[in-house]
């Protein structure tokens, strides 16, 4: 988007008032990307003024955060933008304190549970796009009863295509225009094995087994495909979709993709524990990634394990919804025990695991579920290492403990004395 079209908002951010006239110019920086604060259209609606909402893509170093806590207010409506680090990455792009969120990497989170959220995120490892909506036009949009799914596009994701050959070959053919390096158009074969596998006909070719194929000639890109065997795997666009992306100068990854069409799933176990117990022996090895892992085996036939749908040898990823990435084995089996009579656990197969750490991605990141809005406020401490969240106490106006503010990587509470009580669920990024 040019510079001159881009009207950014930052009097939350800096402090300073807002200022219709004033035009504040964004320079492209060839290390962090585009500096796109999104345009914000407003509709007027019964003299209430709803925006649209805003997209960010951010993408962040190994050892950097991405610059905002993440809050869950009483008396204030969704999943709430907070603590925007001044100079950092989200504010950078244009995240202002008050927004409030919407879309994770295009799943649609305004009706999810706060903690559902925060896993989404942090499954997004160092890249994220996010879909948000100022305060104001959020509060507007409720009173006046809309739907905010339907404020987004229908469908802005690329697919992850896993496509096996079949005696013809893997039923597509590449078209590009001649001496363009990266531009690549799919030919899809009627009921051949990538019409199966889920690719669209028509689709740009965006990545080729987790590498970007923006920099490949048609030939480097045919000697890929030869040498990929009996099995390749695609991310692909519609044009609509690439056309999306292309316009708010966002590039698209794998971490935003739809995965219905891929063989690998993460599957959920809920067990419900029997007189002898679940029926599994939990043991720690090492991952196909080189990492430690928590690994399901001694399955027992007919006991609540089998029942569920739990096979020797399933990676565990998360139990009851909390990701055990980090943890040791002893303080995985804590959190298995934590309840006495059920447990909740997302696992993966050896296949899905080979396949997910192949393309660099965690499983975490696609897992789909039917996200029950939760009626508790009761916050989760995850804490990666086992101990406790460090709390930093300060004197307010009601006496010691009117503020508490947890640290680390901890989901804690905050008692404002400003206001009437409120809890509040954050987490930082």
């Amino acid at each position: 988007m040019p510079s001159d079209q881009v009207i950014p908002r930052l009097s939350n951010v800096l402090g300073l008032e807002s200022d219709k006239k004033s035009i504040i110019k964004f320079e492209f920086n060839p290390k962090d990307g585009i500096d796109n604060p999104a345009l914000s259209l407003a509709e007027d609606m019964d003299g209430k003024s709803v925006g649209e909402p805003r997209f960010y893509l951010l993408s962040k170093g190994s050892a950097e955060t991405f610059g905002f806590c993440l809050h869950e207010e009483l008396g204030c409506g969704g999943h709430v933008i907070r603590q925007v680090e001044l100079g950092g990455l989200a504010q950078r792009r244009g995240l202002q304190d008050g927004d409030r969120l919407l879309q994770v990497n295009g799943h649609f989170v305004d009706h999810m549970d706060h903690r559902r959220v925060v896993q989404k995120i942090k499954a997004s490892g160092n890249q994220v796009l996010l879909a948000v909506l100022d305060g104001d036009s959020y509060e507007a949009a409720k009173a006046l009863g809309r739907d905010l799914s339907q404020m987004l596009p229908a469908d802005i994701r690329p697919r992850l295509c896993h496509i096996t050959r079949d005696k013809s070959g893997f039923g597509f053919s590449v078209s590009g225009p001649e001496g363009v390096k990266g531009t690549f158009q799919l030919l899809v074969q009627q009921d051949g094995p990538a019409e199966k596998a889920g690719v669209p006909p028509g689709a740009w070719l965006l990545e080729l087994n987790g590498a970007s194929v923006r920099n490949y000639s048609h030939a480097q890109l045919a000697r890929k495909l030869k040498k990929s065997g009996s099995k390749v795997t695609l991310l692909v666009a519609s044009s609509a979709v690439e056309e999306f992306y292309r316009l708010r100068g966002l590039r698209v990854t794998s971490a935003l993709a739809d995965t219905s069409w891929l063989p690998f799933k993460v599957r959920e176990l809920h067990m419900v524990k029997g007189p002898a117990g679940y029926g599994f022996l939990l043991k720690e090895d090492d991952c196909s990634s080189g990492a430690t892992g928590q690994f399901l085996w001694d399955v027992d036939a007919g006991l609540p394990a089998e029942q569920a749908g739990m096979k020797e040898g399933d990676r565990l990823l998360a139990v009851n919804g909390e990701s055990i990435e980090g943890l040791d084995h002893h303080q995985t089996v804590l959190r298995i025990r934590a309840h006495d009579d059920q447990v909740t656990l997302l696992v993966i197969d050896p296949a899905g695991d080979k396949f997910y750490h192949s393309i660099g991605l965690s499983p975490l990141l696609f897992f789909e579920d039917s996200d029950p809005v939760s009626g508790s406020c009761t916050p989760s401490l995850p804490s990666p290492i086992g101990s406790p969240g460090l709390c930093h106490v300060e004197v307010g106006p009601k006496g010691p403990g009117s503020w508490l503010v947890a640290a680390a990587d901890s989901i804690g509470i905050t008692q404002s004395p400003c206001q009437e009580e409120q809890r509040r669920l954050h987490q930082a990024f």
